[in-house]
């Protein structure tokens, strides 16, 4: 294939993105992990499934760097979970130097390609691989908003019967639970949400978007969501490779679009051969503009942490 996307991260997310690249027939897949044997296993089990699958993908598994080179788009998925008696800290200081590790390398044998960003706390480590790479803001592009829009669609088609597909839905600000999903801006076929559920109902919905990820990790006991967080940054690649200039909520980085500078948060964007070849402002109310400000200093005040560091 003419397209090359390498995943980093072999875990659960990681190896997720690479089937659905490959059984999209999207690209050839290159598969990162330190782990020695782990990317190398997946990538050639993947391989293995291609002939019932019908694709003619490419994949391959490495420790290093040096198959990446030339990549169209680099998915990071590499990082920890914060683990019992890990503070928040901990968990930016670790992630952080996984981040800057692995962009450097990225960046070496890869100058032109687009950074999708999936790792954890996503807002703070988009700021990260911005700072380490040295790309263009356009490049550098945090997987959120797509994650958490699903959920709301998926909660919205499961309280009004209907399906999936004609649901339409934005989340934006950081991710996390302070997240902004936007009603008036969801809907059904058309239709806003607003005309179709009562005001607790909608509300009811959105603290379980804003809860999503911590709803699976109770329900797992171990680990955290993984299917449609790979479907998300799948998503997002497909866009790109395909010049799709789909709009979709992702974290890009401001300089004043929604009065917010200088930090990297959840806003509708298109998504282009180019990567973020625009972001798209629209009229906020008070509140909502308040709620969005709000989770703008949650995402703020992680990365003055980072800065202590």
């Amino acid at each position: 294939m003419d397209k090359k996307v390498t995943v980093v991260g072999a875990g659960n997310v990681g190896a997720t993105a690479a089937q659905r690249l490959a059984e999209k027939r999207l690209c050839d897949v290159v598969l990162v992990d330190v782990a020695e044997g782990l990317p190398q296993g997946k990538a050639l089990d993947l391989a293995e499934a291609a002939p019932i699958e019908k694709h003619d993908a490419h994949l391959a598994g490495t420790n290093g760097y040096e198959e990446t080179a030339g990549s169209d788009i680099v998915i990071i998925t590499a990082g920890i979970p914060r683990k019992p008696g890990m503070s928040r800290d901990d968990l930016l200081k670790t992630n952080s130097d996984i981040i800057k590790s692995v962009v450097g390398n990225v960046a070496e044998k890869s100058p032109e390609s687009i950074l999708i960003i999936v790792s954890n706390p996503l807002d703070a480590m988009c700021h990260v691989a911005y700072e380490t790479a040295g790309f263009d803001k356009k490049r550098v592009i945090g997987m959120a908003g797509v994650l958490d829009s699903a959920r709301f669609r998926t909660f919205i088609a499961r309280e009004l019967n209907v399906s999936v597909e004609n649901t339409h839905a934005f989340v934006l600000g950081g991710h996390g639970d302070t997240m902004v999903p936007l009603p008036r801006f969801s809907t059904v076929a058309g239709i806003p949400i607003t005309e179709l559920l009562s005001k607790d109902r909608i509300e009811s919905l959105v603290d379980r978007t804003r809860n999503g990820g911590a709803e699976i990790v109770s329900l797992l006991k171990s680990g955290s969501a993984f299917y449609a967080p790979a479907s998300a940054a799948v998503e997002m690649a497909e866009s790109i490779l395909m010049d799709r200039k789909k709009i979709l909520p992702c974290a890009a980085y401001l300089e004043g679009e929604y009065g917010i500078n200088g930090l990297f948060i959840g806003v509708p964007v298109k998504l282009g051969k180019e990567g973020i070849e625009e972001i798209i402002e629209i009229k906020l109310t008070d509140k909502e503009s308040a709620v969005l400000e709000k989770s703008a200093d949650a995402v703020r005040s992680l990365v003055d942490a980072m800065a202590l560091l």
